[in-house]
């Protein structure tokens, strides 16, 4: 049996009960940590596996994106940036290949259709969020922008970086140092400080049997698929997810689409500390801001993820995936198991990571850890 650490506030007690079950079925060295916040307060925080404590930091992939969207709406919410302006009125460059009409908003509900490139980016490319600017700004659209919904896992947000560096002069990850993870001490990081690289742990990859390996494969989009672009296995050698985070260079620049380090209380109090407030400080987003990031823009499916696929504004729509949650709860996940939301009606911040790949990506304890946190912040 893993042992379980951590703490649970009264009447979350079931919430240790679902973690633990889910740490029983995984082998004990992968390990993971579960956080929560009600109303701002701190009621869940679990951790569990070899090698791993409350503090312990690892890859997040895409659940990088809500830090990065958070820059862009405390932009939007000064004034300094219109998700309704064409990016080339501040990159001129990216107005090429009947790109000049396609906005930031398009770009943040996944609608752009600049989801890679031709040829693909290499592993080193995909580290540094100017380079992928770079390779963009020339490349056509993969489907007339506003007609479809199709999700570019590392390369979408290097888009928004690029409009935030040209209009404020600083970059993304500069600003959500300096006005988010700084004045909150969040253990959530978009470039991972080499003074604290002995808390990261790496990422592992998923364990299956050869026959059920190999069925996975068997049906795998092709790498030139609209699949295989949006998820950068177009390039030679097709992206090894799995080494990607594990790479410094990935961590140390902490690329705006899925180069993030960080926890689960990091994931958790990130959304706390933006909707509700934390340690006395006010939330970081006025509510209509909230409201226009958390509304949805994409559904109906999306043409590289599946038919699940739907989005608010630079957030994953989360009241569609976890139908126990509001209408316009808002997070975003990440491709080795991270999870993270927050739900504004019923007060709720959720923050989930593992160290484990799924070989299919398929993490079914998200369903049911979001499910006992929500049944026990509901209950009284």
């Amino acid at each position: 049996m893993t042992q379980i650490h951590g703490m649970v506030a009264d009447g979350f007690e079931a919430v240790r009960e679902e973690f633990a079950a889910v740490v029983a079925e995984e082998d004990g060295e992968s390990g993971a940590q579960l956080a929560a916040y009600v109303q701002g307060r701190r009621v869940v925080d679990l951790w569990a596996g070899d090698g791993v404590a409350g503090d312990t930091l690892t890859g997040v992939y895409s659940s990088t994106k809500g830090a990065a969207t958070l820059v862009a709406a405390l932009l939007v919410q000064d004034g300094s940036l219109d998700v309704d302006e064409p990016v080339a009125r501040h990159w001129p460059e990216f107005a090429a290949a009947g790109k000049e009409r396609i906005t930031l908003r398009d770009v943040l509900s996944h609608r752009s259709g600049v989801i890679g490139v031709d040829g693909g980016l290499s592993a080193a490319d995909l580290a540094d969020d100017r380079v992928i600017a770079r390779r963009l700004a020339g490349q056509r659209p993969y489907w007339r922008p506003g007609s479809a919904c199709g999700y570019g896992g590392f390369v979408s947000f290097a888009i928004v970086g690029e409009v935030v560096r040209r209009v404020t002069g600083r970059t993304l990850q500069e600003i959500f140092e300096e006005r988010i993870r700084a004045p909150h001490d969040l253990d959530m990081h978009l470039g991972l400080p080499a003074g604290l690289e002995d808390r990261y742990r790496e990422i592992l990859p998923g364990l299956a049997s050869p026959e059920d390996l190999a069925a996975f494969w068997a049906n795998v989009p092709g790498p030139h698929s609209i699949t295989g672009i949006g998820y950068g296995l177009n390039s030679t050698p097709p992206l090894d997810q799995v080494a990607f985070l594990n790479t410094r260079r990935v961590r140390e620049l902490g690329q705006a689409s899925a180069g993030g380090v960080g926890g689960a209380r990091g994931l958790a109090a990130m959304y706390a500390a933006a909707v509700f407030g934390l340690d006395g400080h006010a939330p970081l987003l006025e509510p209509d801001i909230v409201g226009e990031f958390a509304m949805l823009h994409s559904t109906g499916g999306d043409l590289v993820t599946g038919p699940q696929g739907h989005y608010a504004l630079g957030f994953q729509a989360k009241g569609p995936r976890y139908p126990f949650l509001s209408a316009n709860a808002f997070g975003h996940n990440g491709s080795a198991g991270a999870e993270s939301f927050a739900d504004p009606l019923q007060g709720l911040a959720f923050g989930y990571t593992r160290r484990r790949f799924s070989f299919n990506w398929s993490y079914p304890e998200h369903d049911r850890l979001a499910a006992a946190v929500h049944r026990a912040a509901t209950a009284s």
